[in-house]
């Protein structure tokens, strides 16, 4: 909730409801905290049927599942998207941003909880981590294509799967890598396949502005409905990030401030 505002400021007023998306704000004092100064820019109005807690659970995760569907991979209405590890903060967002453009998810989970919360989430498709073993059930739900786009939290395990099932011309989009693979790039040339970083820091003043309004407008319409995991107290914060390195979380961790 807002509690002042600088000279300047016209979008907001004293007590609306708001998120906050800091990381790429250019002043900011951190949100580990009871209160945060930052950019004006930076914060937009939350509707009244989205919780604080959801709210909270908003801004690195909603920019860059917004950045890597919108402007790396770029989306179609139409196009299979799968999402590879989408039990996550940003898998599960990404999963209702590309559902809500109309395109057909399929997301991966390594656990029966996850791929519950994946499926409610709105993925036509639920399974388990892609390996080798499993590759045909993916070319079967795509007719043997393969998807348009692949959104790959962990690189360094599953780059070169997503090479051999991508479809022709398809996108590969890096969110997450913990470590190096050797791949043959051979299979990237013969569909004409892009892979794709992403860095959100690298995002635009102008590609953040569009971000902000178009979560606003997901959260407005219904598309966006974070889902909570672990709700941990402040001094918690440090288990937070074990259950995350561990990859224990499910949904967004948020730390409560009472």
């Amino acid at each position: 909730m807002v509690d002042e505002i600088g000279e300047g400021v016209t979008h907001l007023q004293v007590g609306d409801r708001v998120f906050v998306t800091a990381l790429l704000a250019k002043r900011n004092t951190g949100t580990y905290a009871q209160k945060v100064v930052c950019d004006a820019n930076a914060v937009r109005r939350l509707p009244e049927s989205i919780s604080y807690e959801q709210g909270a659970s908003l801004g690195i995760p909603a920019l860059t599942a917004y950045r890597a569907l919108f402007h790396r991979a770029k989306i179609k209405p139409g196009e299979t998207v799968l999402i590879h590890g989408a039990s996550g903060g940003v898998g599960l967002l990404a999963v209702q941003m590309a559902k809500g453009l109309g395109a057909t998810v399929i997301g991966t989970a390594s656990s029966e909880e996850g791929r519950s919360l994946v499926k409610a989430s709105g993925a036509l498709h639920v399974l388990d981590h892609i390996t080798e073993a499993s590759m045909d059930k993916i070319m079967s739900l795509t007719h043997e294509r393969g998807p348009d786009v692949i959104i790959e939290f962990l690189a360094n395990v599953n780059l070169e799967t997503d090479l051999k099932i991508i479809a022709p011309y398809g996108r590969i989009v890096i969110v997450g890598n913990r470590g190096s693979i050797e791949i043959n790039p051979r299979a990237a040339m013969m569909k004409e396949a892009d892979i794709l970083g992403l860095a959100l820091w690298n995002a635009l003043p102008d590609e953040y502005e569009e971000s902000l309004h178009a979560l606003e407008a997901f959260l407005q319409s219904g598309i966006l409905h974070p889902e909570i995991g672990d709700i941990l107290a402040l001094e918690d914060a440090k288990k937070a990030h074990e259950q995350i390195t561990n990859n224990k979380a499910r949904g967004k961790i948020i730390l409560s401030i009472d």
